[in-house]
């Protein structure tokens, strides 16, 4: 029998359309019983924040560093033209569900025991639909109801839909929370300054391993920090060091997970880097931080300067934007002052975190403070911070393939900015988690420019202290600190010495 229109229309109309409902929600009497998944920094980030959080009485677990196997587990459940973030991580987090079933859980159990919390924001992206594709994939590989909470950055820990009850966001889980993240960046940025020059390969990850272990413990048992640092301190200013091997400095910037990621989510670029003959500068999470906050004093400033069209003083009826102003100026100065209080603990001198209103002036040139998305600005007025401060011999740009707020970044303003600065050495790569070989060519034949000014940085060291290599070798102090005036670290210890 023929089926009439009508009759498709019915059809058509019966099939229901997933959406995302509402999760149940996190109650503090599932808090003894239920562990919270999450990931996503580098791996010393993740183990210290599981371990910080851990202490504060949560049963937390910090998931590996994503890989290939995620990647595809994330491509056979989530949407098509999803960027590659999305497919790392949310097939790490089924990954790790399906590990669970077949170690013995019920899917009733992980549903019932687990839930896992992920950052949130919105603009110009597919990174404010992720919570989405997070529940979408999990009700596709059978995990549906599983909960997922988001950590919306403007606005702190919500879930998606209701509120949220377990976890109390006091200035104690802040604090600590953020102690983590300092610590983490510090260590990060000691091990790949010193990692290139160690003379015993090896050495320098095994130091940061032992140091590791070390703050996991503290943290965990909520012991006091400052003798844990210094203990660590000793421990990285004992490694053995080269400082006259000429190596270029490479600034891996770009989409944030993509650059912070040290799995196959961006071809293990640090790793390849180094490697490749290349000190690699990472950018901090603290800088992320600080830009939130650059946000929040921004959009105050502008709102306290439009036109009054409703009630009160410039339309700010009911509103106190001074008074906000003076806590996010209290909290940058907090920040600041507390991560260079470890960095002095561990040994890091002369680093400085990034000033986001130098970085917001020079990047309003040529791309408005205004445009939101990914990285903002901050990628241009990176490259053009690194190339008039001399701070890398080379930036690369590293984002998931499509990624529209970096790659319109990177394909259209930053080519206006390598026309204006002819000495940047710059490169934009996107990631798909497929095609590495083609990357690292590019890489190779980028990172020969950077070598080739690095030794001219050298050389031109070498100059003006008139000090040569034979030399060096018996004044360098074994230290991994110094001022900067260049960006080969080679040529900055001359100039220090």
């Amino acid at each position: 029998m023929k089926t009439t229109i009508e009759e498709k229309n019915v059809n058509l109309h019966e099939r229901q359309q997933w959406y995302d409902a509402r999760p149940r929600h996190y109650s503090k009497l599932e808090k003894a019983t239920t562990t919270i998944l999450f990931g996503g920094l580098t791996i010393l980030h993740d183990t210290l924040i599981e371990a910080a959080i851990r202490g504060l009485g949560y049963n937390i677990k910090a998931l590996d560093c994503p890989d290939i196997a995620s990647l595809q587990i994330g491509r056979e459940f989530g949407n098509r033209g999803q960027c590659n973030p999305t497919y790392f991580t949310v097939g790490n987090l089924i990954k790790y569900l399906k590990d669970l079933e077949k170690n013995g859980l019920s899917k009733e159990e992980i549903i019932e025991n687990y839930l896992f919390i992920t950052s949130g924001s919105c603009g110009p992206c597919r990174f404010g639909t992720y919570v989405t594709e997070y529940r979408k994939a999990l009700r596709d590989a059978g995990f549906e109801g599983f909960r997922v909470l988001l950590f919306q950055q403007q606005d702190g820990l919500k879930k998606a839909s209701g509120s949220d009850n377990a976890v109390d966001l006091n200035l104690s889980f802040f604090s600590t929370l953020l102690k983590a993240i300092f610590v983490g960046d510090i260590i990060n940025i000691l091990g790949y300054r010193i990692r290139p020059y160690e003379i015993e390969a090896g050495t320098t990850n095994k130091v940061i391993e032992e140091c590791k272990k070390k703050l996991y413990e503290a943290f965990l048992h909520r012991k006091p920090l400052i003798p844990v640092l210094l203990s660590c301190k000793s421990a990285i200013g004992a490694i053995k060091v080269d400082w006259t091997k000429i190596k270029p400095k490479v600034s891996v910037i770009g989409e944030f997970w993509a650059m912070t990621t040290e799995g196959d989510g961006n071809y293990k670029l640090q790793q390849f880097l180094e490697t490749e003959g290349a000190e690699v500068e990472v950018q901090p999470v603290t800088a992320w931080i600080l830009f939130l906050i650059w946000e929040g004093r921004f959009d105050t400033n502008r709102r306290i300067a439009l036109k009054e069209y409703d009630g009160g003083r410039f339309g700010l009826k009911g509103k106190k934007p001074q008074q906000k102003l003076l806590k996010l100026a209290i909290g940058e100065a907090s920040v600041r002052a507390l991560f260079q209080f470890y960095a002095k603990l561990l040994g890091l001198h002369y680093y400085e975190l990034p000033n986001m209103d130098e970085i917001a002036e020079i990047a309003h040139q040529y791309y408005d403070n205004h445009n939101r998305g990914g990285e903002g600005h901050m990628e241009v007025g990176k490259l053009v911070l690194n190339v008039k401060k001399k701070k890398a011999n080379m930036t690369i740009s590293v984002k998931p393939f499509g990624c529209m707020p970096s790659s319109g970044v990177s394909d259209g303003i930053q080519s206006y900015i390598t026309e204006k600065y002819p000495e940047a050495i710059f490169l934009p790569i996107e990631t798909t988690g497929d095609g590495a070989v083609n990357v690292y060519s590019r890489v190779q034949m980028m990172l020969f420019k950077a070598k080739l000014a690095a030794q001219k940085e050298y050389e031109e060291a070498i100059l003006v202290k008139k000090k040569k290599d034979t030399q060096l070798n018996d004044q360098i102090a074994l230290k991994h600190s110094f001022k900067h005036k260049v960006a080969c670290s080679a040529a900055n210890v001359l100039y220090n010495h």
